[in-house]
């Protein structure tokens, strides 16, 4: 297949680019609008692969993607671009209802025009993979089941509300046109090439560089983690097996609390490269909660491990040691954003607690 992937030099997109182009025969168009978290060098080897084609567009630009389409006649869509932080979500939600809504619009209304010129054969093969967040379900209590795919949706923050519009207008696209589409929902990705804003990278080059470990409230909030290259997989999976009008959960059963996660940083990190001053859970910090902060989120992934034929093969403490070795041999990428970023420069003001 020629599967054309937005947001394919962000976190999780370029893991699915790199999965594509390593392990299947398919080739990608890569469409990305290279905002503040996108970077080529996440690509790997995929940046210079005959089969991978790279195109700075905004999902929301119809021109843009009309032409995208025309030019490259994908065989299958896999839309993961989208503003992710909830941070930065409450600091200023427009660019979240540009992206993650009028985007996610544009791209359904492009496609749908695309996939209706299509010859039989290669319209009835059509999917269009929207991949979303366990977010849009809302929060969880301490004895709540986990989300499945029959969870009510409950969004709490301007971030998974503006995702939970872009599922509602895919699954719409599907019933009301007939776009064959098919929605993911996933649990907390970490993992190569996570942004350093997120909580897993901010804990640990903070921690590595000495900086206190501010943790919202006392710490409990809980959610179940994913490496993200078992997400990849999982994502591939769908495009090539899921079927049309499906949801499939995504997650792998490793529910951990922030501070849970934090120590754990900590742990692997002193064992590594000792700090002569001490163990590092000394630089933990309580801080006072962001408003409407979920207290849990965890996915029951049965229906998609059984469909697909898909689990998720790291547990957690394997996949934060595959982690934190990757940060510790890429300071050539992270060093300037942190830098940027404690400079005020490029990334604007994003706050620092887990």
């Amino acid at each position: 297949m020629r599967i054309l992937v937005t947001g394919g030099c962000g976190f999780i997109g370029s893991a699915v680019v790199r999965h594509l182009i390593r392990h299947t025969g398919h080739s990608v168009v890569n469409v990305d609008k290279m905002t503040y978290a996108a970077s080529e060098d996440a690509l790997e080897e995929a940046r210079t692969n005959p089969r991978h084609t790279l195109i700075h567009a905004d999902i929301a630009d119809h021109q843009a993607m009309r032409e995208t389409f025309s030019t490259h006649q994908p065989d299958a869509v896999m839309h993961l671009a989208a503003e992710t932080h909830v941070d930065r979500s409450i600091d200023g939600p427009g660019p979240f209802i540009h992206s993650n809504v009028v985007g996610t619009y544009t791209l359904l209304d492009v496609a749908r025009g695309y996939w209706n010129g299509l010859d039989a054969t290669r319209k009835a093969a059509f999917r269009f993979h929207h991949i979303s967040t366990d977010e849009v379900f809302g929060a969880l209590g301490p004895t709540d089941p986990p989300f499945n795919e029959q969870t009510a949706y409950d969004p709490r923050s301007p971030y998974s509300a503006s995702k939970a519009a872009s599922d509602h207008l895919v699954r719409a696209w599907h019933h009301t046109y007939g776009l064959p589409t098919i929605v993911s929902n996933t649990v907390n990705n970490y993992g190569f090439w996570h942004f350093p804003e997120k909580l897993i990278p901010l804990v640990l080059l903070n921690a590595l560089e000495g900086k206190e470990l501010p943790v919202y409230g006392d710490g409990s909030n809980m959610r179940d983690w994913l490496f993200v290259d078992d997400h990849a997989e999982a994502l591939v999976a769908v495009i090539e097996r899921g079927q049309v009008g499906e949801t499939y959960c995504i997650g792998s059963r490793q529910p951990r609390t922030n501070l849970q996660v934090v120590k754990a940083i900590c742990a692997a990190l002193d064992a590594r490269i000792p700090d002569p001053a001490g163990p590092r859970e000394r630089l933990i910090r309580f801080v006072a909660d962001r408003p409407g902060h979920d207290f849990r989120y965890e996915i029951d992934p049965t229906h998609a491990e059984t469909a697909l034929g898909w689990k998720g093969a790291h547990d957690f403490e394997a996949g934060l040691a595959k982690t934190i070795d990757f940060y510790l041999s890429h300071r050539d990428w992270w060093e300037p954003i942190r830098a940027a970023r404690y400079s005020g420069q490029r990334l604007g003001t994003v706050k620092g607690a887990v």
